[in-house]
C-alpha cells in the first residue's frame, strides 16, 4: 500500500514536471546569470551576517537560491549553509580591514552539535582581532543559544522564549504497528549495544541502549555547559540549575542570569548602530556569508602547486553511487583514486560524518583508503557522526580527529529482514507460491519467513562480518583484539570518550585534521593550499537533480501532508537496505 502512495504520486508528478522544470531552469540560469556578472565589493564598516537557521552541511554551494522563498513540494528550497563556508569566511573576516564585526542569526539552527562547535571556536578566533560579535533573536533554541552564547552580546526579545533544559534523545519505535500489522521483524546481530535494530522488536529502549545514551549525552551536555559557563560568566552547576527549574525560558529571567540582554529590534539596531557610528539604519552596510565568499580574498593567495585536499564524505553508506544526503562507495573510491593520483596533492583529510550503513560499501572504501595511504598520508577527520560505518572508513587512516561532541565508535554489525507473508495474505488478501530446483533457491528472494538453517546461515554472516570489522579496527588503532572488542559491542562514544579510550588520536575540528595533514608530509601554513573535494554542486545542479527525481518530489509532497509518513518512509528504506549493516541508531534526534 505505501508503495502504491508512492507510485501513484510518483506518475502524478511526472505530468506535472515538464513544464516546471522548464520554468526552474530559464528562471534559475537566467538569476544565476545575471548574478554572476555582478561584482561583490565589500565596504567600509561592514557586518558579516551568518544565518544558520538552515541546514548545515558540511560542504555547500555559494549560489544563492532564487526561490528559496517559494513554498512547495516541487523545489527543494531548503537553502543550505556550508560549514566549511562558514570557516573559511570567519577566517578572512578575521583579518578584513572592511569587515567591523559579525551579527549572528541562530534562532533554530539544524547542525550537530560538533559542527556549532566548530563554528563557535572560529568565532572564539574570530574575536582575538577585537572586533566585536553580536547575536538577536526573537527566540532561541538550545543549540541557538549554545552558539549564540560566544558572542560578545546576546540580545533576545523581550517577550522571546530561552530553550534551555539540557539535551535529549529521542527514539521511534515501531512494535506495536509491526504487529497490528503482521510483519514480522527478523533480527541478526553482534553486540548488545547495536540498538539500530530496537525500534522493530522493542516498544522501548533497552538497559544497554539507555546506558549509552545516557553515557553520550552527558558527555555532551557537559561539554555545552562548560562553555556556555566561559562565555557567560557562569558556573556549570548554575546552569545545571536553570536548566534543572526551566527558569530561563522567562526572558526576564534569563536576563536577571546574565544569559541575555532584553531588546526589541529597533533597540537592537540602536546599538549596532554605535558599533559601526552610523546615525541610521539604512547607512548599516550588512554582507551575507555568499557574497562575502564571492567577494575578493583579502588573505594573500599561497603560492605554489602543493595542496592539502580535504574530501568529504556525509550521509548513509551505500554500495553505489549515492546521492545528496548518502555516500556512494564507487563515488568515493573513484574521487580518493583521482587525489591518490595528483601529485601536487601531499596529503588527504578525509572529513566523515556517517552513521554508517552497508557493511560491505564500507569495506571497499576501506580498502581503498588502506591502498591510497601507501602513497601520502591521510587524516581522519570526524564531524557529528562518525559511527558504525562512519568509523570503518576512520579506522584505516593515519590519524583519526575527532571532535569531543563528535559521535562515534557503534563498532557492530547487524542485518535484519522482514516477514511479511501474513501481512500479504491477512490485511491484503494476497498470497504467493514458488517451485526450486534447489532446497533454498527462495533464499531471501521474496520477503517471507525464514527457516532454522536459513536464520543460522545469516547469523554466521553477520558473526563474520563482526570479526573482520574487529580485526580490522584493532589493526588500525594498534591494539589487542581483546581490548578492541572491550569497547566495541556496538557501543556509541564520544569524541571525548573514544580519546580515552583509544578509538581517535586527537581532539580537535577540521582544521585540527589540515594542520596535522600538514605536518606528515612537512608543509608549514603558507606553503600549501586546501582544495575541498567533491567540489560543491551549483544551484543549478541541485535544482536538476531535485525537480528530474520523481521519487524525491513523491517523498516531500507525501512528508508534508502525511502526519506518519517519516515512520512510514524509514521502514521503506530499511526494507531496501542490502547486505550487511554497519549502523548506529539512525532515528536519534538530539535536541
Amino acid at each position: 500500500m505505501w508503495q502504491f502512495v508512492k507510485n501513484t504520486l510518483s506518475t502524478i508528478v511526472g505530468l506535472f514536471l515538464f513544464s516546471i522544470l522548464s520554468i526552474l531552469i530559464l528562471a534559475g540560469v537566467g538569476t544565476v546569470m545575471s548574478e554572476s556578472e555582478d561584482h561583490i565589493d565589500v565596504k567600509d564598516s561592514s557586518i558579516l551576517r551568518i544565518n544558520l537557521d538552515r541546514p548545515m552541511v558540511e560542504n555547500a554551494s555559494t549560489d544563492d537560491n532564487p526561490f528559496a522563498e517559494l513554498a512547495g513540494p516541487f523545489i527543494d528550497n531548503s537553502d543550505k549553509v556550508g560549514l566549511i563556508q562558514i570557516l573559511s569566511a570567519l577566517e578572512r573576516a578575521k583579518v578584513d580591514p572592511k569587515i567591523k564585526g559579525i551579527e549572528l542569526q541562530s534562532t533554530l539552527p539544524f547542525a550537530g552539535y560538533s559542527q556549532l562547535s566548530e563554528v563557535r571556536e572560529s568565532i572564539e578566533d574570530f574575536k582575538k582581532s577585537g572586533k566585536f560579535v553580536l547575536s538577536f533573536a526573537d527566540s532561541y533554541s538550545e543549540k541557538g543559544y549554545y552558539l549564540a552564547s560566544v558572542s560578545d552580546e546576546v540580545y533576545l526579545n523581550p517577550n522571546g522564549l530561552l530553550d534551555f533544559n539540557g539535551i535529549s534523545a529521542n527514539y521511534m519505535f515501531f512494535k506495536k504497528a509491526l504487529d497490528k500489522l503482521e510483519i514480522e521483524p527478523l533480527i541478526f546481530r553482534v553486540g548488545q549495544y547495536k540498538s539500530a535494530v530496537e525500534p522493530f522488536i522493542r516498544e522501548n529502549m533497552s538497559a544497554e541502549n539507555k546506558e549509552q545514551t545516557s553515557s553520550f549525552l552527558t558527555s555532551i551536555n557537559n561539554f555545552v555547559f562548560d562553555k556556555i559557563a566561559r562565555s557567560r560568566s557562569l558556573t556549570v552547576p548554575k546552569l545545571n540549575q536553570i536548566a534543572d527549574s526551566l527558569s530561563a525560558y522567562s526572558s526576564k529571567n534569563a536576563s536577571n542570569l546574565g544569559m541575555v540582554k532584553l531588546a526589541y529590534h529597533d533597540e537592537y539596531q540602536d546599538v549596532v548602530m554605535k558599533k559601526v557610528k552610523v546615525k541610521k539604519v539604512e547607512d548599516i552596510e550588512y554582507i551575507s556569508l555568499n557574497d562575502y565568499l564571492k567577494a575578493k580574498n583579502p588573505i594573500k593567495e599561497v603560492e605554489g602547486n602543493n595542496k592539502i585536499a580535504v574530501l568529504v564524505a556525509e550521509g548513509e553508506i551505500v554500495g553505489t553511487k549515492g546521492g545528496e544526503g548518502s555516500i556512494g562507495s564507487e563515488s568515493f573510491i573513484k574521487e580518493l583514486r583521482k587525489l591518490r593520483d595528483n601529485k601536487s596533492v601531499k596529503a588527504i583529510v578525509l572529513r566523515i560524518d556517517s552513521p554508517g550503513g552497508s557493511s560491505l560499501a564500507s569495506d571497499n572504501m576501506w580498502r581503498e583508503i588502506q591502498l591510497a595511504k601507501k602513497v601520502k598520508p591521510i587524516i581522519a577527520s570526524m564531524s557529528t557522526y562518525a559511527a558504525s560505518g562512519g568509523y570503518y572508513m576512520a579506522m584505516g587512516t593515519d590519524a583519526i580527529v575527532a571532535h569531543p561532541t563528535t559521535i562515534t565508535g557503534s563498532i557492530g554489525i547487524f542485518a535484519q529482514w522482514l516477514n511479511l507473508d501474513k501481512f500479504f495474505e491477512n490485511k491484503l488478501g494476497i498470497t504467493s507460491d514458488h517451485v526450486n530446483t534447489n532446497t533454498h533457491s527462495n533464499f531471501m528472494t521474496t520477503a517471507g519467513e525464514l527457516s532454522d538453517f536459513e536464520k543460522q546461515l545469516v547469523q554466521k554472516f553477520v558473526d563474520e562480518g563482526y570479526e573482520s570489522f574487529t580485526s580490522k579496527a584493532a589493526a588500525g588503532r594498534k591494539m589487542s583484539i581483546e581490548k578492541l572488542k572491550s569497547v566495541a559491542g556496538g557501543r556509541v562514544w564520544t569524541g571525548a570518550q573514544a580519546k580515552q579510550i583509544g578509538l581517535v588520536d586527537e581532539l580537535g575540528g577540521l582544521n585540527t585534521a589540515i594542520q596535522l595533514a600538514a605536518k606528515k608530509v612537512k608543509l608549514k601554513e603558507g606553503e600549501y593550499k586546501v582544495s575541498i573535494y567533491p567540489k560543491a554542486k551549483s544551484f543549478i545542479e541541485t535544482i536538476l537533480e531535485s525537480t528530474t527525481s520523481e521519487s524525491k518530489i513523491s517523498e516531500r509532497l507525501i512528508q508534508k501532508h502525511i502526519p506518519w509518513a517519516g515512520a512510514m518512509m524509514e521502514i521503506d528504506r530499511i526494507k531496501q537496505r542490502e547486505g550487511l549493516q554497519a549502523l548506529m541508531p539512525y532515528m536519534i534526534e538530539l535536541k
